[in-house]
Formats: C-alpha cells, sequence, structure tokens
C-alpha cells in the first residue's frame, strides 16, 4: 500500500508541465485540454472563444454566444506507461439577458494498481482516478471587457482504504473555484488580454491531515493578437503562468542544530508540533491560498535571502548555496506561445512552443518544447489534433491530442 503511496505522486509529478511541481497536490489540474491548444503551445488564457473557456478562462464565455460541446481523449504519458487516460468534456450555451452558461467534466484515469501491506506482500489489485466536475459561468462586463467564474467539485481516488495504523483512506473531495477577466481592445484594436486565477481552494488531504497539500493555485497571464482577412485569419497568443503556492522543507534557519522550536513553556516543538507563532517556521508546512497569493512571489527571494548565512539549502560547487536566489522565481514561470493560421474558417494549421524549467519540460534543459497542430471544421463539426515533441526518453515526449467539437 505504501508503495502505491509513493509510486502515485511520481507518475504525477511527471504528468504535467506544472511549475516546481512538488510544492502542490492535485496538479493533474493543471493539464491543459483541448488538441487546439495543445497544438499551439498550450495557450489559452487570452485566446478563450470556445468550449475550452470553461478551463481556460471563464470570462472568455462572455462573447460567445452559440452552443457547443467539446470532447478530448488522450493517451497520457505513453513512454511511462500504458493505461494511463486522460479525457475532457465541456460545454456552453447562451442565455440571452443572462449570459454563457457552461462547464466541463475531467477524468485522469491511473490505471490499475498493485495492493501491498506493510510488508510488500501483495493483497491484489484496484484502479485509480482523479474527476473534476465545473460549472462555468460568464458574462459581457462591457463591449469590450467580460467577468467569468467557475466552481469545482474535485474528487481523488486512489484506494478504498488506508494501510496498517494510517486513518482514513486514499480518498479526498474538495472544492475549489476559477476567476477570470477578459479585455478585448487591449492598448490595440487587434490585441486581447486575459487574466484568470485557477483552483482556489482549501488544502487536499488523503491520508494524514498534517500533509496535506495546497490547491495548485495558479495565476495565468494571457495576451492574443489576432489579424483578419476575407478569407484568412491568423492568431500569435502567449500565457504566462505562475503556480500561487507556498511550501517549504524543514529548515534549521536558526543553526542550533533542530528542525522546529521552542513553545511558550520552553519546550521544544518538533517538525510536526503546535507553532509558536514568535518563532520562524523551520517545520515543514504550506500556507493557505490567501496567504500564498502573495508569498509565492517572494518565497525563494525575500523569504530565504538569508539562507546561505543560516546554512540553509545545498551548497554548489562553489560552496554557495541556491536558495534565496532571484533567478529561482523567475525560474518558476511557465512559458507558453502559440500562432494559429484559419483559412476559409475551414482548415487550420498550429504551432507553438512550450517552456516549464522548474517542471522539466524544456529541450536540453534550456530551449522551449514545439508543439504542432491542424484543426478541421465543416457543418458545424470540428476535428482538431495536437503533437507535443520533446526529448527521446522524456515522459511527455511524442503525446498526441485528439479532440472534437460540435456546435449547434
Amino acid at each position: 500500500m505504501k508503495r502505491y503511496l509513493l509510486l502515485i505522486p511520481i507518475i504525477m509529478l511527471l504528468s504535467v508541465s506544472v511549475f516546481a511541481q512538488g510544492e502542490a497536490g492535485a496538479v493533474w489540474l493543471l493539464i491543459r485540454p483541448g488538441a487546439r491548444a495543445c497544438g499551439m503551445g498550450e495557450v489559452g488564457g487570452a485566446v478563450a472563444d470556445d468550449a475550452y473557456a470553461t478551463y481556460y478562462n471563464p470570462a472568455g464565455l462572455g462573447f460567445q454566444s452559440e452552443r457547443e460541446l467539446s470532447v478530448m481523449h488522450t493517451k497520457w504519458l505513453p513512454n511511462l506507461a500504458s493505461d494511463l487516460y486522460y479525457d475532457f468534456i465541456g460545454y456552453k450555451q447562451y442565455f440571452q439577458d443572462y449570459g454563457t452558461i457552461g462547464g466541463n467534466v475531467t477524468i485522469m484515469n491511473l490505471g490499475e494498481q498493485t495492493r501491498t501491506d506493510e510488508t510488500g506482500n501483495k493483497l491484489g489489485t484496484f484502479r485509480s482516478y482523479m474527476l473534476a466536475a465545473t460549472a462555468s459561468y460568464g458574462t459581457r462586463l462591457s463591449r469590450t471587457a467580460s467577468f467569468g467564474l467557475n466552481v469545482k467539485l474535485i474528487h481523488q481516488h486512489l484506494t478504498d482504504r488506508g494501510a496498517g495504523a494510517e486513518q482514513g483512506d486514499g480518498n479526498a473531495t474538495n472544492f475549489a473555484f476559477d476567476i477570470g477577466y477578459l479585455k478585448k481592445e487591449f492598448l490595440l484594436n487587434n490585441l486581447s488580454l486575459g487574466l484568470s486565477i485557477q483552483n482556489i481552494g482549501n488544502k487536499i488531504t488523503f491520508i494524514d491531515a498534517a500533509q496535506a497539500d495546497p490547491m495548485p493555485t495558479n495565476l495565468k497571464l494571457g495576451l492574443n493578437y489576432e489579424i483578419k482577412g476575407e478569407h484568412n485569419s491568423l492568431k500569435i497568443a502567449y500565457d504566462l503562468n505562475k503556480l500561487l503556492v507556498t511550501k517549504y522543507p524543514d529548515r534549521d534557519i536558526d543553526g542550533d542544530g533542530k528542525v522546529g522550536y521552542y513553545n511558550e513553556e520552553g519546550e521544544y516543538v518538533g517538525p510536526r508540533g503546535e507553532y509558536n507563532t514568535d518563532s520562524k517556521h523551520e517545520a515543514a508546512h504550506s500556507e493557505s491560498w490567501y496567504t500564498a497569493i502573495f508569498t509565492s512571489w517572494v518565497d525563494d527571494w525575500l523569504l530565504l535571502h538569508d539562507s546561505a548565512a543560516d546554512g540553509i539549502g545545498e551548497d554548489d560547487e562553489d560552496g554557495d548555496t541556491d536558495d534565496g536566489k532571484l533567478s529561482n522565481e523567475l525560474e518558476k514561470l511557465v512559458h507558453n506561445f502559440g500562432i494559429e493560421y484559419w483559412y476559409a474558417n475551414r482548415f487550420a494549421v498550429r504551432v507553438g512552443f512550450l517552456y516549464d524549467k522548474a517542471g522539466d519540460i524544456t529541450m536540453k534543459g534550456k530551449y522551449p518544447v514545439p508543439t504542432f497542430g491542424a484543426g478541421l471544421r465543416y457543418a458545424g463539426m470540428g476535428f482538431d489534433f495536437g503533437y507535443t515533441a520533446g526529448e527521446q526518453g522524456h515522459p511527455r515526449a511524442n503525446t498526441m491530442h485528439f479532440s472534437m467539437n460540435i456546435a449547434f
């Protein structure tokens, strides 16, 4: 049982480009759906012009006035396992005088796992999965601006029971929400600005509440420049993503050789004891989302700037610590860039790049990963294909995405 509990986080760490992935739980919520977006470097914050806006930016629904159903199926991490699948289904519909209502359901199938006891004896098999159901709403604030909101129910099923003396089972159910804003004609007539914060919610607990992980709260800032002609159109889009999560490991900040601090009675408090609010937080801990929205921008820079003097972190070959550098904050940013060309609103070709150094989604550690795609629209039906390249052997290399849209 404990072996599988170690296996699943490893799979999830490899499964998605998610910025300093070890800091948050439920990172699968950051897998970006839609073969169209995947062919464009996984952009979508300022594009958001179809049912996938229910994921990327619900504010995009405010400018949509038709009904649409979208579905996607992907064999996830084909280089790592044969039974990992990601499925997405989204819907949106316009209601006059009220706005556009929609939603989506996402399922991450982790396949079959082997159950063992604490000594490693096999006890059979079980299946694991993750599911999120989202309700979306978007409406215009003005001719060029809109606002959107998502409310989501998240259920994660790792197993039906714990092991040994563990309390609880391997299931977690949480609520979260997203907010979004979209501004057309931003600075330029053809430029749109999209802003969304995804997965705002409380921490995620499975077996041990003391080891709860933060929700993967993510800030998405997008730009989309569009050029339209009589028979041709071109979109050039860029997204910047930042994980708004603050989580610290055990740290001996005061240099006393102990991780923790003393309580008001002078008794030593260990890593998971009750914290003395007057002491520095040496024990491993994470901050609530409403605090991390601010501290996540400086946790590796301002808050740890004196780490070399305090002995925090691992020394490099020159004897210097890597903690507390501004470059650490910049490396947590994820960049997505995409171009889409349409001919006669019937056929599209796409190319893009994604770069996530913290999540190890790069080429040779320093170059963006290219993506490619194509799309076809006819009689209200749409078919899209997306392909993510990458270095040989990387879990995400050679991933193919297929999706279908039905407008009616």
